[in-house]
C-alpha cells in the first residue's frame, strides 16, 4: 500500500515542528501578525498541526464548515491569504517536502480559501 505524505514525512511529530516553524515565520510578518496577537499560539498550533497532517493525508477530518466557522470573525484579506501561502509554501520547502507534495498542499489550502477570506474589496 502506498504511503501519504503524512506517514512520508514523519507522522503527527515532525507535522507540528512544520507548523511551528511556519508560525515563527507567520509573527515575523507584518502584514498577518496582528492576528495572533491574541491568540493561545500552542492550542493554534494544535488546530493547524490537525490541518495540515488532513492535508498531507493524516487520519484527521475537518469540515469545510468548521474552517469557515473559526475564519469567520477574523476579516482575513486577499492579501492576507497570499501572505499566509507563501510563507506556508516557503515553510514546507525548508522542511524539504518535495514540490509535488507542496504543490499539493498548496491547492488544497487555495481550494478553501472562499471558507477563508471574508473582506473583498468593494465593487
Amino acid at each position: 500500500m502506498a504511503q501519504t505524505v503524512f506517514e512520508r514525512v514523519g507522522g503527527f511529530m515532525v507535522v507540528r515542528k512544520i507548523v511551528s516553524a511556519f508560525y515563527d515565520n507567520v509573527l515575523d510578518s507584518p502584514l498577518v501578525q496582528h492576528h495572533f496577537a491574541e491568540v493561545s499560539m500552542p492550542r493554534l498550533i494544535d488546530h493547524q498541526t490537525q490541518f495540515i497532517s488532513q492535508l498531507l493525508g493524516g487520519p484527521v477530518r475537518i469540515s469545510d464548515e468548521t474552517l469557515q466557522h473559526a475564519h469567520a470573525r477574523l476579516r482575513i484579506t486577499p492579501q492576507e491569504f497570499e501572505e499566509i501561502g507563501r510563507l506556508l509554501r516557503k515553510t514546507l520547502e525548508e522542511a524539504g517536502l518535495d514540490s509535488v507534495d507542496i504543490a499539493f498542499v498548496m491547492r488544497e489550502v487555495r481550494r478553501r480559501e472562499p471558507l477563508i477570506v471574508t473582506v473583498h474589496a468593494a465593487a
